[in-house]
Protein backbone atom coordinates (compact mmCIF):
# COMPACT_ATOMS: atom_id res chain seq x y z
CA UNK A 1 0.00 0.00 0.00
CA UNK A 2 1.26 3.49 -0.89
CA UNK A 3 2.32 5.63 2.06
CA UNK A 4 1.63 8.87 0.18
CA UNK A 5 -1.78 10.49 -0.10
CA UNK A 6 -3.32 13.50 -1.83
CA UNK A 7 -5.88 15.70 -0.07
CA UNK A 8 -5.30 14.24 3.40
CA UNK A 9 -6.21 17.50 5.16
CA UNK A 10 -9.64 17.47 3.50
CA UNK A 11 -10.57 14.05 4.93
CA UNK A 12 -12.77 13.76 7.99
CA UNK A 13 -11.01 12.99 11.26
CA UNK A 14 -12.35 9.44 11.17
CA UNK A 15 -11.14 8.90 7.61
CA UNK A 16 -7.71 10.29 8.51
CA UNK A 17 -7.42 7.75 11.32
CA UNK A 18 -8.60 4.90 9.09
CA UNK A 19 -5.93 5.76 6.51
CA UNK A 20 -3.21 6.02 9.17
CA UNK A 21 -4.20 2.69 10.75
CA UNK A 22 -4.62 0.83 7.45
CA UNK A 23 -1.34 2.18 6.04
CA UNK A 24 0.99 2.08 9.04
CA UNK A 25 -0.58 -0.37 11.51
CA UNK A 26 -2.11 -3.19 9.41
CA UNK A 27 -1.18 -5.80 12.02
CA UNK A 28 -1.94 -3.73 15.12
CA UNK A 29 -5.58 -4.13 16.08
CA UNK A 30 -5.15 -1.79 19.04
CA UNK A 31 -3.84 1.24 17.10
CA UNK A 32 -7.23 2.82 16.39
CA UNK A 33 -8.41 2.20 19.93
CA UNK A 34 -5.28 3.84 21.39
CA UNK A 35 -5.83 6.95 19.28
CA UNK A 36 -9.53 7.17 20.11
CA UNK A 37 -9.24 6.51 23.84
CA UNK A 38 -7.62 9.91 24.28
CA UNK A 39 -10.49 11.78 22.62
CA UNK A 40 -12.43 13.95 25.01
CA UNK A 41 -16.01 12.82 25.58
CA UNK A 42 -17.10 16.47 25.62
CA UNK A 43 -17.70 17.04 21.90
CA UNK A 44 -17.22 20.82 22.04
CA UNK A 45 -14.01 20.51 24.04
CA UNK A 46 -12.67 17.92 21.60
CA UNK A 47 -13.54 20.18 18.64
CA UNK A 48 -11.64 23.00 20.34
CA UNK A 49 -8.56 20.77 20.57
CA UNK A 50 -9.02 19.51 17.01
CA UNK A 51 -8.90 23.09 15.71
CA UNK A 52 -5.66 24.08 17.46
CA UNK A 53 -3.67 22.44 14.62
CA UNK A 54 -4.24 20.74 11.29
CA UNK A 55 -4.67 16.99 10.74
CA UNK A 56 -5.55 16.25 14.38
CA UNK A 57 -6.06 12.53 15.02
CA UNK A 58 -5.96 12.42 18.83
CA UNK A 59 -4.86 14.29 21.94
CA UNK A 60 -1.39 13.82 23.41
CA UNK A 61 -1.46 14.08 27.18
CA UNK A 62 1.28 15.28 29.51
CA UNK A 63 0.89 15.23 33.29
CA UNK A 64 -0.04 18.60 34.79
CA UNK A 65 1.41 18.86 38.28
CA UNK A 66 1.91 21.64 40.78
CA UNK A 67 4.85 22.76 42.89
CA UNK A 68 3.65 24.57 46.05
CA UNK A 69 5.38 26.85 48.57
CA UNK A 70 7.10 29.24 46.13
CA UNK A 71 7.64 32.55 47.91
CA UNK A 72 8.39 35.16 45.23
CA UNK A 73 8.77 38.84 46.11
CA UNK A 74 6.83 38.22 49.31
CA UNK A 75 3.89 36.46 47.61
CA UNK A 76 3.26 32.72 47.85
CA UNK A 77 2.55 30.74 44.66
CA UNK A 78 1.65 27.21 43.71
CA UNK A 79 3.21 26.82 40.27
CA UNK A 80 1.63 24.65 37.54
CA UNK A 81 4.05 22.45 35.58
CA UNK A 82 3.32 20.32 32.50
CA UNK A 83 6.12 17.80 32.02
CA UNK A 84 6.76 14.06 31.71
CA UNK A 85 10.15 13.83 33.47
CA UNK A 86 9.56 12.10 36.77
CA UNK A 87 11.75 14.09 39.15
CA UNK A 88 11.15 17.68 37.97
CA UNK A 89 8.06 18.64 40.00
CA UNK A 90 9.44 16.93 43.11
CA UNK A 91 12.75 18.78 42.80
CA UNK A 92 11.08 22.15 42.24
CA UNK A 93 8.83 21.60 45.26
CA UNK A 94 11.78 20.64 47.43
CA UNK A 95 13.74 23.73 46.38
CA UNK A 96 10.70 25.96 47.00
CA UNK A 97 10.32 24.56 50.54
CA UNK A 98 14.05 24.97 51.21
CA UNK A 99 13.97 28.67 50.31
CA UNK A 100 10.57 29.34 51.89
CA UNK A 101 12.29 29.25 55.29
CA UNK A 102 15.18 31.42 54.07
CA UNK A 103 13.37 34.47 52.69
CA UNK A 104 12.13 33.04 49.40
CA UNK A 105 13.00 34.16 45.87
CA UNK A 106 13.28 37.68 44.52
CA UNK A 107 12.69 38.49 40.87
CA UNK A 108 12.58 41.58 38.70
CA UNK A 109 11.97 42.31 35.05
CA UNK A 110 14.87 44.37 33.73
CA UNK A 111 13.56 45.05 30.21
CA UNK A 112 10.79 43.87 27.87
CA UNK A 113 11.91 44.90 24.38
CA UNK A 114 11.19 42.47 21.53
CA UNK A 115 12.64 42.45 18.03
CA UNK A 116 11.41 41.93 14.48
CA UNK A 117 13.23 42.37 11.17
CA UNK A 118 12.54 43.05 7.52
CA UNK A 119 15.36 41.39 5.56
CA UNK A 120 15.95 42.88 2.11
CA UNK A 121 18.45 43.22 -0.73
CA UNK A 122 19.40 46.59 -2.25
CA UNK A 123 21.88 46.91 -5.13
CA UNK A 124 22.65 50.60 -5.03
CA UNK A 125 24.34 53.49 -3.24
CA UNK A 126 24.31 53.01 0.53
CA UNK A 127 24.05 56.78 1.18
CA UNK A 128 21.01 56.96 -1.08
CA UNK A 129 19.43 54.12 0.92
CA UNK A 130 20.14 55.91 4.21
CA UNK A 131 18.49 59.06 2.87
CA UNK A 132 15.50 57.04 1.73
CA UNK A 133 15.18 55.39 5.15
CA UNK A 134 15.18 58.79 6.92
CA UNK A 135 12.47 59.92 4.49
CA UNK A 136 10.27 56.81 4.71
CA UNK A 137 10.57 56.06 8.46
CA UNK A 138 7.65 58.28 9.60
CA UNK A 139 5.50 56.81 6.83
CA UNK A 140 6.37 53.25 7.94
CA UNK A 141 4.98 54.03 11.37
CA UNK A 142 1.96 55.93 10.02
CA UNK A 143 0.87 53.25 7.56
CA UNK A 144 1.03 50.62 10.30
CA UNK A 145 -1.36 52.60 12.55
CA UNK A 146 -4.31 50.34 11.73
CA UNK A 147 -2.31 47.49 13.26
CA UNK A 148 -0.73 49.33 16.20
CA UNK A 149 -3.67 51.49 17.36
CA UNK A 150 -5.05 49.09 19.98
CA UNK A 151 -1.58 48.17 21.27
CA UNK A 152 -0.70 51.86 21.57
CA UNK A 153 -3.87 52.54 23.59
CA UNK A 154 -2.61 50.03 26.16
CA UNK A 155 0.86 51.62 26.25
CA UNK A 156 2.75 49.43 23.80
CA UNK A 157 3.62 49.54 20.13
CA UNK A 158 6.67 50.29 17.98
CA UNK A 159 9.66 51.57 19.94
CA UNK A 160 12.09 52.23 17.08
CA UNK A 161 13.05 51.28 13.53
CA UNK A 162 16.70 51.13 12.48
CA UNK A 163 18.36 50.56 9.11
CA UNK A 164 21.19 48.06 9.47
CA UNK A 165 23.87 47.46 6.87
CA UNK A 166 24.84 43.76 6.69
CA UNK A 167 26.63 43.90 3.33
CA UNK A 168 29.95 42.78 4.82
CA UNK A 169 28.35 39.42 5.58
CA UNK A 170 26.11 39.05 2.51
CA UNK A 171 26.29 41.12 -0.67
CA UNK A 172 23.55 43.79 -0.88
CA UNK A 173 21.91 42.60 2.36
CA UNK A 174 20.22 45.09 4.71
CA UNK A 175 17.66 44.99 7.52
CA UNK A 176 14.95 47.08 9.00
CA UNK A 177 15.60 46.21 12.65
CA UNK A 178 12.48 47.02 14.67
CA UNK A 179 11.94 47.02 18.44
CA UNK A 180 8.51 46.57 20.01
CA UNK A 181 6.71 46.65 23.35
CA UNK A 182 3.84 44.16 23.41
CA UNK A 183 2.80 44.36 27.09
CA UNK A 184 0.88 41.24 28.25
CA UNK A 185 0.86 39.64 24.80
CA UNK A 186 3.76 37.53 23.58
CA UNK A 187 3.14 39.56 20.42
CA UNK A 188 4.25 37.26 17.60
CA UNK A 189 1.23 37.92 15.36
CA UNK A 190 1.26 41.64 16.15
CA UNK A 191 4.96 41.97 15.33
CA UNK A 192 4.74 39.94 12.13
CA UNK A 193 1.75 41.95 10.91
CA UNK A 194 3.64 45.20 11.51
CA UNK A 195 6.72 43.89 9.71
CA UNK A 196 4.78 42.80 6.64
CA UNK A 197 3.19 46.25 6.49
CA UNK A 198 6.61 47.89 6.80
CA UNK A 199 7.92 45.74 3.95
CA UNK A 200 5.01 46.75 1.72
CA UNK A 201 5.42 50.47 2.46
CA UNK A 202 9.22 50.34 2.21
CA UNK A 203 9.16 48.61 -1.15
CA UNK A 204 6.42 50.72 -2.76
CA UNK A 205 7.80 54.01 -1.44
CA UNK A 206 11.14 53.41 -3.17
CA UNK A 207 9.48 53.60 -6.58
CA UNK A 208 8.79 57.34 -6.14
CA UNK A 209 11.79 58.47 -4.08
CA UNK A 210 13.65 61.28 -5.88
CA UNK A 211 16.95 60.48 -4.15
CA UNK A 212 17.29 57.17 -5.97
CA UNK A 213 18.76 56.72 -9.40
CA UNK A 214 16.43 54.95 -11.80
CA UNK A 215 18.18 51.59 -11.36
CA UNK A 216 18.08 51.85 -7.51
CA UNK A 217 14.31 51.90 -7.08
CA UNK A 218 13.90 48.14 -6.76
CA UNK A 219 14.06 46.77 -3.22
CA UNK A 220 13.89 42.99 -2.97
CA UNK A 221 12.26 41.97 0.32
CA UNK A 222 13.49 38.49 1.30
CA UNK A 223 11.31 38.00 4.38
CA UNK A 224 9.67 39.79 7.29
CA UNK A 225 9.66 37.96 10.63
CA UNK A 226 10.00 38.44 14.38
CA UNK A 227 13.08 37.20 16.20
CA UNK A 228 12.88 34.74 19.07
CA UNK A 229 16.22 36.06 20.25
CA UNK A 230 15.24 38.66 22.86
CA UNK A 231 18.41 39.74 24.70
CA UNK A 232 16.64 42.94 25.79
CA UNK A 233 13.62 41.14 27.27
CA UNK A 234 15.33 40.11 30.49
CA UNK A 235 14.22 38.89 33.90
CA UNK A 236 16.43 38.27 36.95
CA UNK A 237 15.70 35.70 39.65
CA UNK A 238 17.73 35.33 42.83
CA UNK A 239 18.00 33.63 46.23
CA UNK A 240 20.39 34.46 49.06
CA UNK A 241 20.96 33.71 52.71
CA UNK A 242 23.77 33.60 55.27
CA UNK A 243 26.08 30.66 54.57
CA UNK A 244 25.38 29.03 57.92
CA UNK A 245 21.70 28.66 56.96
CA UNK A 246 22.71 26.26 54.18
CA UNK A 247 23.72 23.52 56.62
CA UNK A 248 21.35 20.55 56.79
CA UNK A 249 20.98 17.33 58.73
CA UNK A 250 23.25 15.40 56.36
CA UNK A 251 26.54 16.17 58.04
CA UNK A 252 27.49 18.85 55.47
CA UNK A 253 28.25 22.30 56.88
CA UNK A 254 26.94 25.46 55.26
CA UNK A 255 30.49 26.53 54.35
CA UNK A 256 31.27 23.19 52.70
CA UNK A 257 27.97 23.15 50.83
CA UNK A 258 28.37 26.73 49.55
CA UNK A 259 31.98 26.18 48.49
CA UNK A 260 31.20 23.07 46.47
CA UNK A 261 28.03 24.60 45.00
CA UNK A 262 29.89 27.69 43.78
CA UNK A 263 32.61 25.51 42.25
CA UNK A 264 29.98 23.48 40.39
CA UNK A 265 28.51 26.66 38.90
CA UNK A 266 31.97 27.92 37.92
CA UNK A 267 32.57 24.69 36.01
CA UNK A 268 29.34 25.23 34.09
CA UNK A 269 30.44 28.79 33.30
CA UNK A 270 33.60 27.66 31.51
CA UNK A 271 32.88 24.11 30.27
CA UNK A 272 30.29 23.84 27.46
CA UNK A 273 29.82 20.08 27.90
CA UNK A 274 28.73 20.72 31.50
CA UNK A 275 26.91 23.97 30.67
CA UNK A 276 24.49 22.29 28.25
CA UNK A 277 23.33 19.80 30.88
CA UNK A 278 23.36 22.50 33.57
CA UNK A 279 21.10 24.73 31.47
CA UNK A 280 18.91 21.80 30.46
CA UNK A 281 18.11 21.46 34.16
CA UNK A 282 17.08 25.12 34.25
CA UNK A 283 14.87 24.56 31.21
CA UNK A 284 13.20 21.59 32.94
CA UNK A 285 11.57 24.12 35.24
CA UNK A 286 11.08 26.86 32.68
CA UNK A 287 9.58 24.73 29.90
CA UNK A 288 7.17 23.02 32.28
CA UNK A 289 5.63 26.33 33.37
CA UNK A 290 5.77 27.85 29.89
CA UNK A 291 3.87 24.84 28.53
CA UNK A 292 1.34 24.84 31.38
CA UNK A 293 0.57 28.52 30.73
CA UNK A 294 0.08 28.11 26.97
CA UNK A 295 3.27 29.84 25.87
CA UNK A 296 5.74 28.86 23.14
CA UNK A 297 8.43 26.76 24.82
CA UNK A 298 10.30 26.23 21.51
CA UNK A 299 10.75 29.98 21.12
CA UNK A 300 11.84 30.31 24.74
CA UNK A 301 14.35 27.45 24.36
CA UNK A 302 15.87 28.89 21.20
CA UNK A 303 16.18 32.38 22.67
CA UNK A 304 17.60 31.23 25.99
CA UNK A 305 20.27 29.00 24.44
CA UNK A 306 21.29 31.76 22.02
CA UNK A 307 21.66 34.06 25.03
CA UNK A 308 23.83 31.45 26.77
CA UNK A 309 26.21 31.72 23.78
CA UNK A 310 26.19 35.52 23.46
CA UNK A 311 29.83 35.92 24.54
CA UNK A 312 31.17 33.47 21.96
CA UNK A 313 31.10 30.28 24.03
CA UNK A 314 28.14 28.38 25.46
CA UNK A 315 28.02 29.02 29.21
CA UNK A 316 25.96 28.65 32.36
CA UNK A 317 22.85 30.82 32.65
CA UNK A 318 23.07 30.86 36.44
CA UNK A 319 25.78 32.17 38.74
CA UNK A 320 26.71 31.83 42.42
CA UNK A 321 29.00 33.50 44.90
CA UNK A 322 29.75 33.83 48.60
CA UNK A 323 30.51 37.38 49.68
CA UNK A 324 30.78 38.67 53.27
CA UNK A 325 29.24 35.45 54.55
CA UNK A 326 26.22 35.63 52.24
CA UNK A 327 25.50 32.93 49.67
CA UNK A 328 23.82 34.28 46.50
CA UNK A 329 22.53 32.27 43.56
CA UNK A 330 21.03 34.13 40.60
CA UNK A 331 20.16 34.06 36.93
CA UNK A 332 19.31 36.59 34.22
CA UNK A 333 17.53 35.15 31.18
CA UNK A 334 15.53 36.37 28.18
CA UNK A 335 11.83 35.42 28.31
CA UNK A 336 9.19 36.61 25.84
CA UNK A 337 5.91 35.47 27.37
CA UNK A 338 2.26 36.39 27.16
CA UNK A 339 -0.84 36.10 29.32
CA UNK A 340 -3.29 37.22 26.64
CA UNK A 341 -3.70 35.89 23.09
CA UNK A 342 -2.77 32.50 21.67
CA UNK A 343 -3.87 29.53 23.78
CA UNK A 344 -4.15 31.61 26.97
CA UNK A 345 -7.81 32.38 26.31
CA UNK A 346 -8.70 29.11 24.57
CA UNK A 347 -7.26 26.09 26.36
CA UNK A 348 -9.28 25.35 29.53
CA UNK A 349 -6.26 24.05 31.47
CA UNK A 350 -4.17 27.05 30.45
CA UNK A 351 -6.86 29.39 31.74
CA UNK A 352 -6.96 27.40 34.98
CA UNK A 353 -3.15 27.49 35.28
CA UNK A 354 -3.12 31.28 34.90
CA UNK A 355 -5.92 31.59 37.44
CA UNK A 356 -3.90 29.39 39.82
CA UNK A 357 -1.12 31.98 39.48
CA UNK A 358 -3.61 34.76 40.31
CA UNK A 359 -3.94 35.91 36.69
CA UNK A 360 -0.43 37.36 36.35
CA UNK A 361 0.65 40.06 33.92
CA UNK A 362 3.30 39.09 31.37
CA UNK A 363 5.96 40.64 33.61
CA UNK A 364 4.76 38.68 36.63
CA UNK A 365 4.72 35.47 34.60
CA UNK A 366 8.30 36.18 33.47
CA UNK A 367 9.31 36.36 37.13
CA UNK A 368 7.47 33.16 38.08
CA UNK A 369 8.94 31.21 35.17
CA UNK A 370 12.47 32.42 35.87
CA UNK A 371 12.14 31.43 39.52
CA UNK A 372 10.94 27.94 38.53
CA UNK A 373 14.09 27.58 36.40
CA UNK A 374 16.38 28.80 39.17
CA UNK A 375 14.71 26.49 41.71
CA UNK A 376 15.15 23.52 39.40
CA UNK A 377 18.82 24.37 38.91
CA UNK A 378 19.34 24.76 42.65
CA UNK A 379 17.74 21.38 43.33
CA UNK A 380 19.91 19.65 40.71
CA UNK A 381 23.16 21.23 41.93
CA UNK A 382 22.26 20.52 45.52
CA UNK A 383 21.86 16.82 44.68
CA UNK A 384 24.95 16.69 42.47
CA UNK A 385 27.22 18.21 45.10
CA UNK A 386 25.87 16.13 48.02
CA UNK A 387 24.11 12.78 47.49
CA UNK A 388 24.50 12.56 43.71
CA UNK A 389 21.77 13.07 41.11
CA UNK A 390 20.78 9.45 40.56
CA UNK A 391 19.54 8.68 44.05
CA UNK A 392 16.59 11.04 43.91
CA UNK A 393 16.03 10.75 40.17
CA UNK A 394 15.87 6.96 40.11
CA UNK A 395 13.61 6.85 43.17
CA UNK A 396 11.14 8.93 41.17
CA UNK A 397 11.70 6.77 38.10
CA UNK A 398 10.93 3.58 40.04
CA UNK A 399 7.17 3.78 39.45
CA UNK A 400 7.72 4.27 35.72
CA UNK A 401 9.77 1.06 35.56
CA UNK A 402 7.16 -0.84 37.58
CA UNK A 403 4.37 0.43 35.31
CA UNK A 404 6.38 -0.68 32.29
CA UNK A 405 6.25 -4.26 33.62
CA UNK A 406 2.60 -4.12 34.70
CA UNK A 407 3.18 -4.17 38.45
CA UNK A 408 0.03 -4.34 40.59
CA UNK A 409 -0.70 -1.80 43.34
CA UNK A 410 0.44 -4.24 46.03
CA UNK A 411 3.64 -5.01 44.12
CA UNK A 412 4.34 -1.28 43.79
CA UNK A 413 3.84 -0.73 47.53
CA UNK A 414 6.12 -3.65 48.36
CA UNK A 415 8.91 -2.55 46.01
CA UNK A 416 8.73 1.15 46.92
CA UNK A 417 9.34 0.06 50.51
CA UNK A 418 12.12 -2.30 49.39
CA UNK A 419 13.99 0.40 47.45
CA UNK A 420 13.97 2.89 50.30
CA UNK A 421 17.22 1.24 51.34
CA UNK A 422 18.41 -0.14 47.99
CA UNK A 423 19.92 1.47 44.90
CA UNK A 424 17.38 1.84 42.11
CA UNK A 425 18.55 0.62 38.69
CA UNK A 426 16.48 -0.78 35.86
CA UNK A 427 17.99 -4.25 36.27
CA UNK A 428 17.59 -4.17 40.05
CA UNK A 429 13.91 -3.28 39.78
CA UNK A 430 13.23 -5.98 37.18
CA UNK A 431 14.99 -8.59 39.33
CA UNK A 432 13.19 -7.50 42.50
CA UNK A 433 9.84 -7.70 40.74
CA UNK A 434 10.72 -11.12 39.38
CA UNK A 435 11.74 -12.32 42.86
CA UNK A 436 8.52 -10.97 44.34
CA UNK A 437 6.38 -12.73 41.76
CA UNK A 438 8.24 -16.00 42.33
Amino acid sequence: MSKTISGFSKLSKSDKIDWIVDTYFPNNRNAKGVLMQYWNTDVKLQQLHDEFIENTISNYYLPLGVAPNFLINGKTYTIPMAIEESSVVAAASKAAKFWLDRGGFTAEVISTKKIGQVHFKFNGNQQHLSSYFAFIKPRLIEEAKHITANMEKRGGGILDIELRDKTEAIKDYYQLHVSFETLDAMGANFINSCLEQFAKTFKSGALDFDGFAEDERHIDVVMSILSNYVPDCIVRAEVSCPVEQLSENNGVSGDAFASKFVEAVKIAEIEPYRAVTHNKGIMNGIDAVVLATGNDFRAVEAGVHAYASRNGSYSSLSHAEVKDGIFTFWMEIPLALGTVGGLTGLHPLVKLALELLDKPSAKELMQIVAVAGLAQNFAALRSLTTTGIQQGHMKMHLINILNQFGATDSEKQNLVEHFKTETVTHNAVVQALKNLRN
